[in-house]
């Protein structure tokens, strides 16, 4: 690291454990806020005309970034919808696989997409950015386990039919054990929206947020689940799409939070191995690398300016 920057990132995690501090006393790098665009379909059109790498397209967009969404001061989190871990009649594109395609064709039952993120005891917020055709039985957003089933052929309220997850409709009902209870309004068919998701593993909760709007919490008693919790996402209708857009986590640690400062500084992963660090320091932050990131981390230009 140039020698140029400040000692930002001691400062500002100046509060936590000094040894936690002393582990990156010797680095110098100015943390900038950073916030993730809540628009997914345009992000990913966008960052398909910039070179397909939808983490550089963000980088470059700070000030168009929403300010105020739950865990804004915490770091992206690089998951996606799992390909091997999804119904026949989900299809999935853009960049890392994070627009959801349902029922290409036409509709005869029910189906579904697991996250690759494992939510359990930690904090989490989503964003998804559903499509203007919002319609049908059953259109959802939730979490489940490994044991949630993904397709039926059957048009159901998927997510929320046994103790396996909880979802909530488009028709506004929150489900979970076969039991559904009115949790907000219907959405308006046919007009676009972004429902957040915030999971909060310490407390046991989830609780949604519809275009901003905090609707309050949905579900409790999710830390006492100890089978793994994915996110998922399901739909009956015909055609119809979710984009994954912000994933946040909070921090878990200075460490980690450092971690985060120093990724988002590098133009190249090879650049780790530049850093006047110990060799366990280096390898703690390669681990920061999901295989997302790595593959995105080449393509960040603008972190030279």
């Amino acid at each position: 690291m140039s020698n140029d920057m400040s000692e930002e990132v001691v400062a500002e995690a100046s509060s936590g454990d000094e040894n936690d501090v002393n582990m990156f006393k010797d680095l110098s790098i100015d943390e900038d806020k950073e916030e993730a665009d809540g628009a997914a379909s345009d992000e990913a059109k966008a960052a398909s005309e910039a070179g397909g790498s939808l983490l550089a397209y963000r980088r470059t967009n700070n000030e168009k970034t929403l300010a105020n969404h739950p865990l804004a001061s915490g770091c992206d989190d690089n998951w996606t919808w799992n390909l091997k871990d999804k119904s026949h009649e989900v299809r999935l594109r853009g960049p890392k696989n994070r627009i959801a395609h349902f029922h290409p064709n036409w509709s005869n039952g029910t189906a579904g997409v697991r996250g690759t993120k494992i939510l359990n005891q930690g904090r989490y917020y989503w964003e998804l950015n559903v499509s203007q055709r919002i319609f049908g039985t059953s259109m959802m957003f939730g979490i489940g386990t490994e044991n949630a089933r993904l397709h039926v052929d059957a048009f159901v309220n998927m997510l929320g039919e046994n103790g396996e997850s909880w979802g909530l409709s488009h028709k506004g009902y929150k489900w979970h054990n076969g039991e559904y209870s009115q949790y907000t309004k219907s959405f308006k068919e046919n007009i676009s929206t972004t429902i957040g998701m915030l999971f909060d593993g310490i407390a046991g909760t989830l609780t949604y947020y519809k275009d901003g709007v905090n609707l309050g919490v949905a579900f409790t008693g999710l830390n006492i689940v100890t089978d793994p919790i994915y996110p998922i996402i399901c739909s009956t209708a015909a055609k119809t799409e979710m984009a994954l857009g912000v994933t946040k986590r909070e921090f878990i640690s200075i460490q980690d939070r450092c971690r985060a400062v120093i990724l988002r500084h590098l133009n190249h992963e090879d650049q780790i191995e530049e850093l006047e660090l110990p060799r366990t320091l280096k390898r703690f932050i390669t681990e920061g690398l999901s295989d997302d990131s790595q593959e995105d981390i080449d393509l960040r230009q603008n972190n030279r300016s």
